[in-house]
């Protein structure tokens, strides 16, 4: 008796429904002093996302969207301006590949990641009825 022990024979990879990749904890993503003073700016993660967490430092509001598209049009969302000293954060729950950012010249992003590739999200949403 033979057995198929070529690499992935029986190996399934995770998809964007497969419960199994968000269950767990998420592989830490971190950037920050994050400067979008000058217009539109991307920040791109390696693996799609189980959660983001945006913390604005600046005391100018920052604009928050899922494509270029949303940015520049009506499908984005502010995080308020802060008092020196006083960071302001959200915590949305997103599988996303990539957010856009404009505004504000300090600001931090934190993300769970999964094991999810970002080739399931094609356009990460872009074109979907509220991303732009």
């Amino acid at each position: 008796m033979t057995h198929n022990t070529s690499p992935g024979a029986y190996f399934q990879r995770n998809g964007l429904g497969n419960e199994a990749a968000y269950v767990v904890s998420g592989r830490p993503f971190a950037t920050g002093s994050v400067n979008a003073s000058g217009g539109a700016f991307r920040i791109a993660f390696p693996s799609v996302t189980k959660f983001v967490t945006i913390v604005n430092n600046d005391t100018t509001a920052l604009k928050c969207g899922f494509s270029e598209n949303g940015l520049d049009g009506g499908n984005h969302f502010f995080l308020n301006a802060t008092s020196v000293g006083d960071g302001i954060s959200t915590t949305i729950d997103v599988k996303v590949t990539e957010m856009w950012f404009d505004g504000s010249s300090d600001f931090s992003v934190v993300a769970g990641l999964t094991s999810i590739t970002t080739a399931e999200i094609t356009n990460n949403w872009s074109g979907s009825v509220g991303v732009g």
